[in-house]
């Protein structure tokens, strides 16, 4: 006759219970729709490293006959990153709206590194090693730059809790795609390189930035389709598309300085209501 000790067997059926519940998937490793979506920008991101190595990188170090940067790979790369901030712009809306994983905030920072950071970084690193009159390790710098400006920006985001609608410095999203049209518009190395550093130096800053809810989502959604309509335009050499290309960079780039002077504007002028407002109270308490 076997005798089993109560205790041994109460061990052994907790550890049997512990097993079958490691074969579930715990619900903090199950994917949302909008943790797809934020795969899906990730993705973008990677792509976009894969078309400018492949596209103007190696031709150029092989000595290829196409020199610079190679229309189409370069305007393919740039529509991924664009892709990608539709994606990061569409988890956010789905998330709101549908469930989200526990671990939807982690994928969505380590997504917008790869799409927002490294991918711009390299964009501008690769600049630096196929331009004529660019200097290779002054461009590296200004790539590091961009990149730890990104991984910055991100690190705050989770650390520190904003009021609601808006971003404190650029967001990563919109501070890639301003680095990109720095580059795509071909200034002198030296206007660049000033111009990659002051977006970086944004995205890092403390200037308020609204958040792309409602009104402002459609805009930015359109803005970012006619933006892959001016790179497909350019790399496909269509009549003026060289020219309708630096026009949307430029507008790009005047956003990207020009929204800064708004929220500087407001808060000023919010500073200077409740100086007004105090001072009236004041007023109002004297006999």
């Amino acid at each position: 006759m076997t005798v089993i000790d109560p205790d041994t067997r109460a061990d052994w059926a907790a550890e049997a219970d512990a097993a079958d519940e490691a074969e579930e998937m715990p619900l903090s490793l199950r994917l949302s729709i909008a943790d797809t979506l934020t795969l899906g920008n990730a993705t973008c991101g990677f792509m976009a490293v894969y078309f400018t190595t492949t596209g103007i990188l190696i031709p150029h170090l092989t000595g290829s006959d196409e020199t610079g940067m190679a229309r189409h790979s370069a305007a393919t790369a740039v529509i991924l990153m664009l892709c990608a901030a539709v994606f990061d712009l569409f988890d956010g809306l789905v998330a709101r709206k549908l469930r989200s994983s526990p671990m939807g905030a982690e994928l969505d920072n380590l997504s917008d590194l790869i799409s927002f950071g490294l991918a711009p970084a390299y964009f501008v690193l690769v600049y630096g090693m196929v331009t004529h009159d660019a200097h290779q390790r002054v461009s590296a710098v200004a790539a590091i730059v961009v990149l730890l400006a990104v991984v910055l920006r991100l690190a705050r985001f989770s650390c520190v809790t904003m009021k609601d609608g808006m971003f404190q410095g650029m967001p990563s999203p919109f501070g890639a795609l301003t680095v990109v049209s720095i580059v795509l518009l071909e200034l002198p190395f030296i206007p660049t390189l000033l111009a990659i550093i002051g977006t970086a130096w944004l995205m890092v800053s403390r200037v308020e930035y609204p958040k792309p809810r409602g009104v402002l989502a459609v805009a930015m959604l359109s803005w970012i389709v006619g933006a892959m309509g001016l790179l497909a335009a350019w790399a496909f050499d269509a009549p003026g598309g060289q020219l309708l290309l630096q026009t949307g960079c430029a507008l790009q780039v005047v956003l990207g300085a020009v929204i800064p002077l708004f929220a500087t504007a407001r808060r000023v002028n919010t500073f200077r209501d409740n100086r007004r407002v105090s001072r009236e109270a004041r007023a109002a308490q004297l006999p």
